[in-house]
């Protein structure tokens, strides 16, 4: 069995090939890793960044990515605005969304984390202070972490995948991978 951790930088799609293309190819993970037989287990949006991981077992490929088995997720995510205590304690309950509820999670701000720079940079604000978050979920919707930060009135600059279940994106820096 072979797992991978990818730190997958900002604007690289979570598939070998660019088949949605119509004009000049956008980046994808064949240009970063080049190991026949892995395949992403979940997914990363194409504007957020982190941990991806790809293996070659795909029962271990269903556990990771199949929200049956709750597996945490965690992010760290930039907001706009300044989040109070009433707004973590809607992520902390779950908010509702187009789909329907979302289950609690766990969220606390935290200090803005020592991470490398994102190209592009987010937009600076000088009139519209931003804030850090530490979010762990149990679920993976569509855009989720987005759509929920949003749904306190807080939308999201920034989005990195830091954890999932018990692997972490410690010591692989961005475009990199190793084996778990």
């Amino acid at each position: 069995m072979t797992l991978i951790l990818f730190n997958k930088p900002y604007g690289v799609l979570c598939q070998f090939t660019d088949k949605g293309a119509t004009g000049p190819a956008r980046p994808t993970l064949s240009d970063y890793i080049d190991m026949p037989g892995v395949y992403p287990a979940g997914r990363l949006d194409r504007d957020s960044e982190g941990l991806l991981l790809l293996t070659d077992d795909g029962r271990l490929q269903a556990r990771i990515a199949d929200p049956r088995f709750k597996l945490p997720k965690t992010y760290l995510v930039q907001v706009e605005g300044d989040v109070d205590e009433a707004g973590l304690a809607s992520l902390r309950q779950g908010v509702r969304l187009t789909d329907g509820m979302t289950r609690p999670a766990a969220a606390e701000r935290v200090a803005a984390p020592l991470l490398w720079a994102r190209d592009p940079p987010v937009r600076f604000r000088r009139t519209v202070p931003d804030c850090w978050l530490r979010l762990t979920i149990r679920e993976g919707r569509n855009r989720q972490v987005r759509r929920m930060t949003a749904a306190i009135g807080h939308p999201t600059l920034r989005l990195v995948r830091w954890r999932v279940g018990d692997w972490t994106l410690d010591g692989v820096a961005p475009g990199e991978h190793r084996r778990a």
